[in-house]
């Protein structure tokens, strides 16, 4: 190959190797579930938007934040390809529009958080039947979770986590299933909430995962994807923004940070 012709080779391969430099991912995220996203009035801040734009950052995209009007919204924009990507729980019924990371970002444990004064009983799923829950619009908390709403109609939904923890706080709800971490953080910080605490049975365990629409552009991208995801998880890059994520969120709303 003449000078020449390694010149323009080389200049091909970069031209190739940036093609997706400066390309925009549309993230969606609906900002009520600190420390992992919440808003601070002007930006959404937490571990999610943090992970995402390092990970895409790192695989030469920009990142272009969506916010809608409640979770549902999240992903119904990314079934239909109105956002490429979304952190959230993988279901059969979303893996049909959505490929999720091999690679977890968080293992969350969901929890009853519940009124002492007004005591729920909960050995198994199935006692929740006899009990007015609260959830937010999209939230799916596994098959048999799923079912048994569908089957007694026992819900409550809304927009807000705070809306919901007011209603536990009065007594119009028994309880609401809420990501431990988020939920400790809400009544910590409401007023009213001193008798609203978390049942020590979990409701279930899951893993929030980086969730790209198989209609986006970027669902060929999942093999680097895993492989970006897997070096931030092994750099510790994931444990250090959560932490930093949980002391802002405190310090915004003047709550204690918790020593480690």
């Amino acid at each position: 190959m003449t000078a020449v012709g390694r010149l323009l080779w080389l200049l091909l391969a970069l031209v190739a190797g940036n093609a997706q430099a400066g390309e925009k991912v549309r993230y969606c995220d609906y900002p009520v579930y600190p420390p992992i996203s919440w808003s601070d009035g002007k930006q959404v801040r937490g571990l999610a938007p943090s992970v995402v734009k390092k990970l895409f950052g790192e695989l030469g995209y920009d990142v272009e934040t969506v916010v809608l009007g409640n979770w549902k919204r999240c992903l119904l924009d990314a079934a239909e390809g109105r956002v490429d990507v979304v952190l959230a729980y993988s279901t059969a019924q979303r893996e049909q529009s959505m490929l999720f990371s091999s690679v977890p970002v968080l293992r969350e444990e969901v929890a009853l958080f519940i009124n002492r004064q007004h005591p729920v009983q909960f050995e198994r799923l199935e006692d929740l039947a006899h009990y007015r829950g609260g959830l937010l619009f999209g939230e799916s908390y596994g098959v048999e979770f799923d079912r048994m709403v569908a089957q007694n109609n026992n819900i409550e939904w809304v927009s807000d986590s705070r809306q919901n923890f007011g209603k536990l706080i009065r007594g119009r709800i028994d309880f609401i299933t809420q990501e431990r971490r988020t939920g400790q953080l809400y009544i910590e910080s409401l007023a009213g909430a001193k008798d609203i605490v978390a049942l020590p049975k979990a409701l279930s365990v899951d893993y929030l995962r980086v969730a790209v629409s198989r209609r986006s552009p970027l669902a060929s991208q999942m093999p680097q994807i895993n492989a970006q995801l897997q070096r931030m998880v092994d750099a510790g890059d994931i444990e250090r923004l959560l932490n930093e994520s949980e002391v802002t969120y405190r310090d915004m709303i003047n709550l204690p940070v918790n020593e480690q």
